[in-house]
């Protein structure tokens, strides 16, 4: 049984009665089951977490013994200060000396028409949708940047979650990704989408390792400046460094994925820093390519285990499954891309360039919530530290995302938060340690 299940609900003290809170601990408390935690029909109070070490969305230690308060879905404090309890308190919760971050923001995922291993119209359901919003939520996984193949039930979704009572993850969408072949034809797309009011317009500018046609410049150029006045970004999906260079120089605003086929060099860091352009590497989309050539290690991995479908684990043990992979070019390709991607990663963020953590998870076998904690893996691979992949995982992969009120443990932001039994910045696999995760200041099911 997991610790938080400890937890009991301290909502008032006896009348006349004071009590200050160091480092002693009061009785544990069930957040589930808090006055106003969630519920929609009882007013909402101010929860008070401490006893906690504060990670904030910039990778930093904040606390080492610290408390906050969540108020209307919000942070409303976050101090060290001693905190004296007097006679009315609000619901308590003690998190035991545990750590607590920010909820993880994927700023390149996808939640749409797949189920399992199927994809199809058929599957692009509110239901559906929401299936894989807690999923992500359940992994820690809070807000969710969806880069593509986003429609009516994604858009209504995302317009529905300012309520206090959410449970799941955050969702924002970038509607139909354009795939333009002319200027004119990208720029009546551009209003198309521009329509919808998507957070921000996809393309992609790749051939898929030779075996199709790229889009053309002009029309990525013409879909950026007609995005620019619509007041929108745009996310560009590149593969090549003369790619990305050529975006760059058209004004895109995010690369939506690595460099992968030579390592990056002093002008493409130049191009980048000079607007202050992030980098999404996808590290794990490049690993689910051939990581099913065999029976992946996660497969073990109790974390993983505990929300996969076991039929879909079933099918990718298929020893006919496995042997497509190993043979598949483009697989091998992926693979050895991988390591380009990883050096580059390495070089960019050296360079002071922003790296946002994002998956691409959504599609068949990339599993969403998981891939989040594998990328995080990877990213410690390539180099970057524990506090600055937590920090690409969280406060700069909302400002990548150009979202303003997730990623940090601050007053005013969304009290989108995880608690932790281990300190990720003693090993970011910890990250794994997930003990309780909530959003808008509920917990999540888990």
């Amino acid at each position: 049984m997991r610790a938080i299940r400890r937890f009991r609900p301290v909502v008032a003290l006896a009348l006349g009665c004071l009590a200050t809170l160091t480092t002693g601990r009061t009785e544990r408390v069930e957040p589930a089951r808090q006055q106003g935690a969630g519920s929609h029909s009882a007013p909402p109070i101010a929860l008070t977490f401490y006893n906690a070490r504060v990670i904030d969305g910039d990778g930093k230690l904040l606390f080492a013994n610290g408390f906050f308060t969540v108020h209307d879905g919000r942070f409303t404090r976050v101090s060290d200060a001693k905190l004296d309890l007097r006679p009315g308190a609000p619901g308590l919760v003690d998190l035991g000396g545990w750590t607590v971050m920010p909820g993880m923001v994927n700023a390149h995922g996808h939640v749409g028409d797949t189920r399992g291993l199927r994809t199809g119209a058929e599957f692009y359901t509110e239901s559906n949708l929401l299936d894989q919003l807690r999923r992500y939520a359940q992994y820690g996984v809070t807000t969710v940047m969806s880069l593509g193949g986003d429609g009516e039930a994604g858009f209504a979704l995302r317009d529905a979650q300012t309520t206090r009572a959410l449970d799941r993850a955050r969702l924002f969408v970038a509607g139909p990704v354009i795939n333009a072949t002319t200027a004119d034809e990208a720029r009546r797309a551009v209003d198309r989408v521009a329509a919808l009011k998507p957070d921000i317009i996809k393309i992609r500018v790749d051939d898929n390792l030779g075996t199709g046609r790229k889009m053309p410049l002009e029309a990525a150029a013409a879909v950026i400046d007609q995005a620019h006045k619509h007041g929108l970004r745009v996310a560009a999906h590149i593969f090549y460094l003369d790619d990305a260079k050529a975006l760059l120089r058209a004004g895109v605003d995010l690369i939506a994925h690595s460099i992968r086929d030579r390592a990056v060099d002093d002008e493409v860091i130049g191009l980048l820093k000079a607007r202050n352009v992030c980098v999404c590497p996808t590290l794990m989309r490049e690993v689910s390519t051939f990581v099913y050539e065999s029976e992946p290690d996660f497969f073990k991995d109790a974390f993983f285990v505990r929300y996969a479908d076991p039929a879909v684990l079933a099918a990718l043990r298929d020893p006919v499954r496995q042997a497509q992979v190993r043979a598949s070019r483009a697989a091998q390709q992926y693979k050895a891309a991988l390591d380009v991607a990883l050096a580059n990663t390495k070089r960019l963020s050296d360079a002071g360039v922003a790296i946002a953590s994002g998956t691409d998870t959504g599609p068949p076998a990339r599993f969403q919530g998981y891939f989040e904690h594998m990328e995080l893996d990877l990213l410690a691979r390539a180099g970057m530290t524990p506090a600055g992949i937590i920090a690409s995982a969280t406060g700069v992969a909302a400002r990548c995302s150009n979202l303003t009120d997730v990623g940090f443990m601050r007053p005013g932001q969304r009290a989108d938060f995880i608690v932790l039994r281990d300190n990720p910045l003693s090993g970011i696999g910890r990250t794994k340690s997930i003990d309780a995760v909530y959003i808008a200041g509920n917990l999540v099911s888990r």
